[in-house]
């Protein structure tokens, strides 16, 4: 069974008009799936778009990001593992992004993570902001393919 690509990386002279067609998808979709495009009319080159439907949680099996360990989130990591994990945070209505989220830890990635701790029943030092094996899993993170 081959992957679908789940997102793209805009470039220099899309629209979401193309993009849509690009991957026989309408703009609407699009939308649906990247609350962080706020105005249909305005995407920036290097802007990583969902173009593909969310992963299902019903215990379909996936293809999902390996837990890369919790010395992996600090201030210095720079990787598409953490932009995916941010959208899959957005996805779950766990966001204080203000603009959506990058590929570099930051403290928005921290607080937004916290938040979904707190959404799975965790607290105090257990809904720190670092992700650990367990609440990581149950993020479903799909695998970057760089």
């Amino acid at each position: 069974m081959e992957k679908t690509k789940e997102f793209y990386v805009v470039k220099t002279g899309d629209n979401l008009t193309k993009i849509a067609g690009m991957f026989h998808v309408t703009v609407d979709q699009i939308m649906e799936w990247n609350p962080q495009i706020k105005d249909r009319n305005k995407i920036y080159p290097d802007q990583r778009i969902r173009v593909a439907p969310p992963p299902e949680t019903d215990g379909e099996e996936g293809e999902y990001e390996p837990f890369p360990g919790a010395d992996f989130f600090q201030a210095s990591v720079t990787s598409p593992i953490i932009e995916a994990m941010g959208y899959r945070l957005i996805e779950e209505n766990c966001s204080v992004y203000s603009g959506g989220p990058d590929s570099t830890w930051s403290s928005a990635d921290q607080k937004s993570y916290a938040k979904w701790q707190r959404k799975l029943g965790y607290g105090g030092d257990d809904a720190d902001g670092i992700p650990g094996k367990t609440s990581w899993n149950k993020l479903r993170v799909p695998a970057v393919y760089e």
